[in-house]
């Protein structure tokens, strides 16, 4: 199947236009592109990540899986107030995406030592 794509100057139009002169506009025709039909009828995939840096307090991870049509997956990170939230979702053609969050108690924050400043000697 052949499919033609014609794209038209709007600037060659304008400027026709707004000059006054009556010239004929030629559209510009463009060659189409083929569409890729190649497709995983049933993709797959799975991945995770982890981070746990006790100097910032960045704390969080994620996992999740696909297979087909169907996402399951979770995510979980720890709030500003120390509180764990933790995200536990699906999504599939039927019941859309779909969601369960649960908080956890508070998280008891690390506590990373501070150098103290270096006193500097004038004279």
């Amino acid at each position: 199947m052949k499919c033609v794509v014609f794209v038209v100057s709007f600037g060659a139009v304008a400027a026709v236009l707004f000059s006054g002169a009556s010239a004929a506009v030629v559209p510009v025709v463009a060659a189409a592109v083929p569409v890729n039909t190649n497709y995983d009828p049933l993709p797959q995939y799975s991945y995770a990540y982890n981070v746990q840096d006790a100097l910032t307090g960045d704390s969080k991870s994620q996992q999740e899986t696909r297979d087909g049509d169907v996402v399951r997956g979770s995510y979980s990170l720890v709030e500003p107030d120390g509180t764990l939230r933790t995200v536990f979702y699906t999504a599939d053609p039927v019941n859309g995406f779909n969601a369960v969050v649960q908080r956890g108690p508070l998280v008891p924050k690390a506590v990373v030592p501070v150098a103290a400043p270096v006193a500097r000697v004038l004279g």
